[in-house]
């Protein structure tokens, strides 16, 4: 059964009432998915939980359905991860960004450092935020989060961590890097991820001081769109087996 995130709050007094589609998802669904009246959706506002949704009516330019039952479900994981990542050109941001969101993470913080290569002009800002939390929406559509991750406005690394206050603050290295996972996972954990290059020495150094803790992820290097992967699933890995 498709789902579909609808940007305007549903509750349940929508239980049993009819609403008309956004223009986005009349064209996926009745368009694109040629689907018809009678036919059956999930809907979700982002804010947890989804709705079942029925088709009552199709015309050439709108659509309506019946909201039906609420399921109250939650796939997000138990502890609720932050990435601070440093952006990076084309469609590797694309990528970090959707697998990250598939593997439950709670908020991507994006940054600017001295290896960093992509920097987003004040114009441009706005449309590539957008594009990007389009592209997280997307991934919780496919995968069945219900809660959409944000995406925020880059900021400078050094004013990111000085202002980073997760229970839990994991800087990824290529070397060095052991945390002692020994006890259970917190709920808040952060985690810095470098762009192409990796992160300068310095700031590897800085984010000591503001208490990150070194993380290695092995002996092989991680693209920067496959870091945030392969983190999240091990802290995945870990929380399972410490519950």
């Amino acid at each position: 059964m498709p789902r579909f995130f609808i940007n305007s709050q549903l509750s349940q007094q929508h239980i049993g009432q009819t609403i008309q589609l956004p223009d986005e998802i009349y064209h996926h669904w009745c368009k694109v998915l040629r689907a018809k009246v009678g036919d059956g959706a999930i809907l979700f506002d982002g804010r947890g939980g989804e709705y079942q949704a029925t088709l009552t009516a199709i015309d050439k330019k709108t659509a309506t359905v019946a909201i039906g039952e609420f399921n109250p479900i939650n796939r997000t994981p138990a502890f609720a991860a932050s990435i601070g990542l440093v952006m990076s050109r084309g469609e590797r941001m694309d990528y970090a960004i959707q697998k990250a969101t598939e593997m439950g993470v709670h908020r991507i913080e994006l940054l600017t450092s001295e290896r960093c290569q992509a920097h987003l002009k004040y114009e441009r800002d706005l449309k590539k935020l957008d594009h990007w939390q389009a592209v997280a929406i997307a991934a919780c559509e496919q995968c069945g989060l219900n809660l959409v991750p944000q995406i925020t406005p880059p900021v400078a690394l050094d004013e990111w961590v000085a202002a980073c206050q997760a229970e839990l603050k994991l800087v990824l290295t290529l070397t060095d890097g052991n945390p002692d996972f020994s006890t259970p996972l917190p709920h808040h954990i952060s985690l810095l991820i470098g762009a192409e290059g990796g992160l300068s020495p310095d700031e590897i150094s800085l984010a000591i001081q503001h208490g990150f803790v070194p993380w290695t992820l092995g002996e092989r290097i991680l693209r920067t769109e496959t870091a945030p992967v392969v983190a999240l699933t091990a802290l995945h890995i870990l929380a399972q087996q410490k519950s």
